[in-house]
C-alpha cells in the first residue's frame, strides 16, 4: 500500500494543554479538590483529612527547598507507618528530590552503607529509631577523615504512642522536630510536577542477603501506572478503607502510598502489625483492604482466639505476595472472610507486577483444586508490558506445558530505572532486553506463570531437580508446620537432598521430637514423590531478613554444617 507523504495525523505535536508528565503526586491535588473534609490519615487519635494532608506536603516540601534539596537530593526516612512516612511519599519527591525509605529492622552499619552510598542530605527519623540514624552517622563520621564529612539535616518525628524520652534526647542531639520543620514551610508552596517523568522518585534498597543491597531507582512514570494498575487489578473503589500491615518502606507500599490518594480513600497508620491490632482495626474503623506477606497471613490465622474478633464484619480483600503462600493458607483465609489476591513481583517492579487474576468458572470447581489455582503467579499486571518464562541460555520462551521450568522475565513501565552506581548488576538484570528476576518458573497452559524456585533454591539429588517452595507447599499442609524452609544438603549418595527446617505452631510443643520426625517424614512419603521427601529435619526458629525474608542462604550453610547424608533415599 502506497504511504501518504503528506500524512500530518502523526505530526501533531505536543504542547502544554495537551501534554504532561505522569507523576502521582496529582493525585494528592485531585484528593484535597475533591474530598477536603475526608479523612485522608488516621493514627490513632490524630487524623487528618485530604485538605490538610496536602497542605503538610506542601510545608514539606517548601521546607525542603528553603534548605537547597531539591532534585538529585536523596531523602532518607527511617520510620514505621506512620503519618510522616506517608506524606514523605508526596512531599519529598513535590520538593525534586528522591525518597529512599529506610527498612526500620536494619543495623546502623547495614543503614550507614545506605546513607552513603545514596548520598542522603536529610535523615527523618522516628523517634523510636532516632538512635538508628544517630549510630549510622556516627559510623560515616568515623570512616571518613577528619572534616570531610558532611552531615545531613536531620529530623526527628514524634509520636504520642512512644516514650517522651526518646524525642528529648533525639532533640538534645540537635535534630529538627518533625512539626516544627513543616512550620517552616509554606502551606500554598506552588510545587512544580516533573518535566521529565523519567525523573527519579524513589529509591529503595534490596535486602542484600548475601551480598551489599543494590539501590533500585525508580521513576514518576512508573509509579503513576503502578498505583493506578494495582487499584484496577484489586478492584478497589473509591474511597477504600487501607490499613496499612504493609510496611511503606517496602516498595513504597507496593506503590499504594499513591493509589490511596488516587482513590480519596483513607489510610489507617499501624505502627506495630499484630493479629490483635488487625482485627481490631477491622472491626472498629471500617478497613475494606489491606496487604500481607504471608508470614503475617499465617500469624492471622493462627492467633489465638482472644485476639480473634469474627467473624469479620465485612469482606476484607487482603493481596499478598512474597513467598508462594501455601494453598492450605489461602483456603483457610477464604473461609474466615478474607478475600485473597494473590500477586507476585519485586522491589525492580515496583513491587507486584502479576496477579493470579481469577476466573469466575473457578468457583465451580473442588476446593482443592480452586486452592492450587490460586497459588500460582498468574498473568502480567495493566502497567506491565511484557512477562514470559524463557530459556535462560537462548532466551527463547519454553512451551506452555506447566512442566517445562525456565527463568521468569519482564520488560516495561513497571521496570525499574536501574540499580545506582552499579553498571555491572544493570547490564546483567537488563541482559537481552528484558528484566531478569532470578526466579524459575513455568508457564501453563492457560497462559498463567508458577514460580517453582530462586535459581539459586533449585535442589538436584541424583540429577532431579527438586524444587523447595513444593516441598515447603507439602510441608505447611501438616498440622504441627507454622513456617517451613527446605535447602539443599549435601549428600553422600545422591550430590544433594532435601534438608527441611521447621518452625512448630505454638499448640505443638516438641515433646518428643523422634515421633514427630516420624510422623512428618510418613506424612511426605504420602503427600509427594519419594526423592522429594527430606531425608533432614530440624526443628526451631528460622532466621529471617530485616524484611521478614526467611534467610536461606543461611540455612543453606547450616545444612552443608552438618556434613553429609549418608542415609538410603528408600
Amino acid at each position: 500500500m502506497a504511504v501518504d507523504r503528506n500524512r500530518d495525523i502523526d505530526e501533531l505535536p505536543k504542547n502544554a494543554a495537551n501534554y504532561e508528565a505522569l507523576t502521582p503526586l496529582w493525585f494528592l491535588e485531585r484528593a484535597a479538590l475533591v474530598h477536603p473534609q475526608r479523612l485522608a490519615v488516621v493514627h490513632g487519635t490524630a487524623t487528618y483529612t485530604w485538605a490538610e494532608t496536602y497542605r503538610r506536603c506542601r510545608r514539606l516540601a517548601s521546607a525542603l527547598v528553603s534548605r537547597s534539596i531539591g532534585p538529585g537530593c536523596t531523602v532518607a526516612v527511617i520510620a514505621p507507618n506512620v503519618p510522616a512516612l506517608y506524606e514523605a511519599h508526596f512531599g519529598v519527591p513535590m520538593a525534586g528530590a528522591v525518597l529512599n525509605s529506610i527498612n526500620i529492622r536494619l543495623n546502623s552499619q547495614t543503614i550507614a552503607f545506605l546513607l552513603e552510598h545514596s548520598s542522603a542530605k536529610v535523615v527523618m527519623a522516628d523517634q523510636e529509631f532516632f538512635w538508628l540514624a544517630k549510630e549510622a552517622l556516627k559510623i560515616l563520621a568515623d570512616r571518613n577523615e577528619k572534616g570531610s564529612f558532611q552531615s545531613p539535616i536531620l529530623i526527628v518525628v514524634g509520636d504520642d504512642y512512644c516514650n517522651p524520652k526518646s524525642l528529648h534526647d533525639a532533640l538534645s542531639q540537635g535534630a529538627i522536630e518533625y512539626e516544627k520543620f513543616l512550620e517552616s514551610g509554606d502551606p500554598e508552596y506552588a510545587w512544580k510536577a516533573p518535566e521529565d517523568e523519567w525523573q527519579s522518585i524513589a529509591l529503595g534498597y534490596t535486602s542484600g542477603t548475601t551480598s551489599s543491597p543494590k539501590g533500585v531507582v525508580l521513576h514518576h512514570r512508573g509509579a503513576y501506572l503502578m498505583a493506578l494498575s494495582g487499584a484496577l487489578i484489586w478492584g478497589m473503589n473509591e474511597g477504600a478503607v487501607y490499613l496499612w500491615t504493609l510496611p511503606m518502606f517496602h516498595c513504597n507500599g507496593w506503590c499504594f502510598t499513591w493509589s490511596l490518594a488516587a482513590l480519596c480513600g483513607t489510610n489507617i497508620c499501624l505502627r506495630q502489625v499484630t493479629p490483635k491490632a488487625i482485627y481490631s482495626a477491622i472491626a472498629n474503623l471500617g478497613v475494606t483492604h489491606l496487604c500481607a506477606a504471608p508470614v503475617v497471613l499465617n500469624s492471622l490465622i493462627n492467633a489465638p482466639s482472644t485476639e480473634k474478633i469474627l467473624p469479620l464484619p465485612r469482606l476484607v480483600n487482603v493481596m499478598t505476595a512474597g513467598s508462594a503462600p501455601p494453598s492450605s493458607l489461602l483456603t483457610a483465609l477464604s473461609q474466615q472472610g478474607f478475600r485473597v489476591t494473590h500477586t507476585y513481583g519485586l522491589s525492580e517492579t515496583y513491587g507486584p507486577s502479576t496477579v493470579c487474576s481469577w476466573k469466575p468458572e473457578w468457583d465451580l470447581l473442588p476446593e482443592e483444586i480452586r486452592a492450587r489455582l490460586h497459588a500460582r503467579q498468574g498473568v502480567r499486571y495493566i502497567g506491565l508490558e511484557g512477562l514470559d518464562v524463557v530459556n535462560q541460555n537462548t532466551m527463547t520462551p519454553v512451551p506452555a506445558d506447566g512442566i517445562t521450568t525456565g527463568e521468569i522475565v519482564m520488560r516495561g513501565n513497571l521496570v525499574m530505572k536501574g540499580y545506582l552506581k552499579n553498571l555491572k548488576a544493570n547490564q546483567e538484570a537488563f541482559a537481552g532486553g528484558w528484566y531478569h528476576s532470578g526466579d524459575l518458573g513455568v508457564k501453563h497452559t492457560d497462559g498463567y506463570i508458577e514460580v517453582k524456585d530462586r535459581l539459586k533454591d533449585i535442589i538436584i539429588s541424583g540429577g532431579e531437580n527438586i524444587s523447595s517452595l513444593e516441598v515447603e507447599s507439602f510441608l505447611y499442609q501438616h498440622p504441627a508446620v507454622f513456617e517451613v524452609a527446605v535447602v539443599a544438603r549435601p549428600d553422600g549418595r545422591w550430590g544433594e537432598s532435601p534438608c527441611a527446617f521447621i518452625t512448630l505452631k505454638d499448640e505443638h510443643e516438641l515433646k518428643d521430637e523422634k515421633a514427630l520426625l516420624a510422623e512428618i517424614i510418613k506424612f511426605c512419603r504420602e503427600k509427594m514423590p519419594i526423592y522429594w521427601v527430606p531425608k533432614s529435619v530440624v526443628f526451631g526458629p528460622l532466621p529471617k531478613t530485616a524484611t521478614g525474608k526467611i534467610q536461606k542462604n543461611v540455612l543453606r550453610e547450616k545444612a552443608k554444617g552438618m556434613g553429609p547424608a549418608t542415609n538410603s533415599r528408600l
